[in-house]
C-alpha cells in the first residue's frame, strides 16, 4: 500500500511516520491486502493536533476520518481507530455479499435443484397508433425506400390482406404475408 504523509506547518518526525505505517499495516491485514493507498495530513489547530486519514480500498471505497489530540500520536491513534471501524464494516459488507449469492451446492446436498430466479415477464409497450393504408406492393416499396423507417404495414389492394414490408440488413427488402 502506498502511504503519503504530509505536515501542514508541522514537522513530521520519522517516529510519527513509523507509527502511522504500523497502524496502517494492521488495517491492511484487516482488509486482506485490499487497501490501495493511504494519505495522512497532520496540522495544528487551536492548540491541538489534527490528523486527517484517507484510505483508498479496492472498488473505489474511500475510508476517511479525522482525529484530534493534544499529542500527534493521540491524533493519529484516534484517526486510525475510526478508519479501522469503517474497514471492519466494509469487510463485513463484502462477506455478506459473498454469502447472499445463490448457493447451488447447498441445494445439491439436499438432493434438490436450486429454485429458478423469478425473472419479470416481458411487457408490451404500446406505441402510437399505426394506420394501415391500402396500396400495391410497388407503392409500398416506393413508400418505404423514400424514408428511414425499418418496416411498413399495408393492406394489399388486390387481396385485401395485411402484409409487412421490411428493410433487411443486406439492403434488400423482405415481405411478410399471411397464408391464404
Amino acid at each position: 500500500m502506498k502511504l503519503i504523509v504530509t505536515g501542514r506547518h508541522v514537522e513530521v518526525a520519522g517516529a510519527v511516520r513509523q507509527e502511522i505505517s504500523t497502524r496502517l499495516q494492521r488495517l491492511e491485514r484487516l482488509l486482506n491486502d485490499s487497501a490501495v493507498s493511504a494519505q495522512c495530513v497532520l496540522w495544528r489547530e487551536r492548540g491541538e493536533y489534527v490528523c486527517e486519514l484517507t484510505v483508498h480500498a479496492r472498488g473505489d471505497h474511500m475510508l476517511h476520518s479525522l482525529g484530534r489530540g493534544s499529542q500527534i500520536g493521540s491524533a493519529v491513534t484516534e484517526a486510525a481507530s475510526k478508519v479501522s471501524r469503517q474497514a471492519q464494516r466494509l469487510k463485513d459488507r463484502w462477506k455478506t455479499r459473498k454469502r447472499s449469492g445463490n448457493n447451488g451446492a447447498a441445494w445439491a446436498a439436499l438432493g434438490e435443484t436450486a429454485p429458478a430466479a423469478a425473472e419479470p415477464a416481458p411487457r408490451v409497450i404500446r406505441s402510437k397508433p399505426y394506420r394501415v393504408k391500402p396500396m400495391s406492393l410497388d407503392d409500398a416499396l416506393s413508400a418505404l425506400s423514400g424514408t428511414e423507417q425499418r418496416f411498413l404495414v399495408f393492406r394489399h389492394t388486390t387481396s385485401d390482406s395485411v402484409a409487412v414490408l421490411y428493410r433487411r440488413e443486406d439492403g434488400h427488402f423482405g415481405l411478410i404475408e399471411p397464408e391464404a
